[in-house]
């Protein structure tokens, strides 16, 4: 099953901010490239420890479904300098190939701007490993912006706008 727009949230609160975050970074993304798509949501909450059985038949699903996606948000707050250990367990799921020809964008939540190179350091290598590639960069915004919802749309807003030309051609090539 294809699905053009998912996001991934590796935090393991369930409704987190992150998630919701991600989810307005995955819309403003669709919006800013001309493509009309609702995203597929996974907050990894919902599963805990069952990320970590690799036969678990749901989670397989899942993971060949997000794999069919043509963009996946991949978020996590920072904990301990990097993402979470269950963002971990769900993408070690995955062979080294198993994202090949998925669009990613890792995204975090940083509770200090000195966390905020955890998508760039770790995230983003982490999802080359298994294949993804990630030409619009990383995300990441502060806990602190995302308080106040018209700082954190002006941040989504100041990110999509330094992509806005490679985003207008990403769109143009969906169609």
């Amino acid at each position: 099953m294809t699905i053009p727009l998912a996001v991934l949230s590796g935090n393991p609160r369930p409704g987190s901010k992150t998630a919701a975050a991600a989810e307005r970074l995955a819309v403003a993304i669709a919006a800013a490239a001309g493509v009309a798509a609702e995203p597929r949501v996974v907050d990894l909450a919902a599963f805990g420890g069952r990320t970590l059985d690799y036969a678990d038949e749901e989670l397989s699903a899942l993971r060949a479904e997000l794999a069919g996606s043509r963009l996946l948000v991949v978020a996590s707050p920072v904990y301990k300098g990097s993402y979470t250990g269950l963002l971990k367990a769900f993408l070690d799921g995955y062979g080294p190939t198993s994202l090949a020809g998925v669009m990613a964008v890792p995204m975090v939540v940083a509770g200090s701007p000195g966390h905020a190179p955890a998508a760039e350091q770790y995230l983003r290598p982490l999802l080359h490993e298994v294949g993804a590639f990630t030409p619009l960069g990383v995300y990441s915004v502060l806990d602190e912006q995302l308080k106040d919802p018209e700082t954190a749309a002006a941040s989504i807003d100041a990110w999509i706008a330094a992509r806005a030309s490679l985003l207008t051609a990403l769109g143009a090539l969906a169609r």
